[in-house]
């Protein structure tokens, strides 16, 4: 299992708590520290089963001054993840061939059931 994590984000520290708490093991991926390739990137896409468009976090400062009113191609919102990983949605978790955004935090607890 693993956890992309944003330590600064509230949901993402409170996914992380649920998973220590339920006793599981599982890796912890900061990806604003070692940022994921575009290849990573289209699979956490693939296995979330949602567009690069819908991993983007459009309440975003940033992206509100800069991309709101553009009207992005899903390569367009892919590059714009891979050059702005403070744009992704976040805590993503990875079990498997699986995967949550953890928005709510709860929702991690679909994984550990599967």
């Amino acid at each position: 299992m693993k956890i992309y994590h944003n330590p600064r984000c509230r949901k993402s520290r409170e996914t992380l708590s649920i998973l220590i708490k339920k006793n599981v093991k599982f890796e912890v991926i900061e990806y604003l520290k070692n940022p994921l390739t575009k290849s990573e990137i289209k699979n956490i896409l693939s296995t979330l089963n949602i567009s690069a468009k819908d991993l983007i976090r459009k309440e975003d400062k940033f992206f509100k001054e800069n991309f709101k009113e553009s009207d992005l191609t899903d390569d367009q919102c892919l590059d714009l993840l891979y050059k702005h990983p403070i744009l992704m949605q976040r805590p993503i978790v990875v079990k498997n061939q699986s995967a949550v955004l953890g928005r709510p935090p709860i929702n991690v607890l679909d994984l550990l059931s599967n």
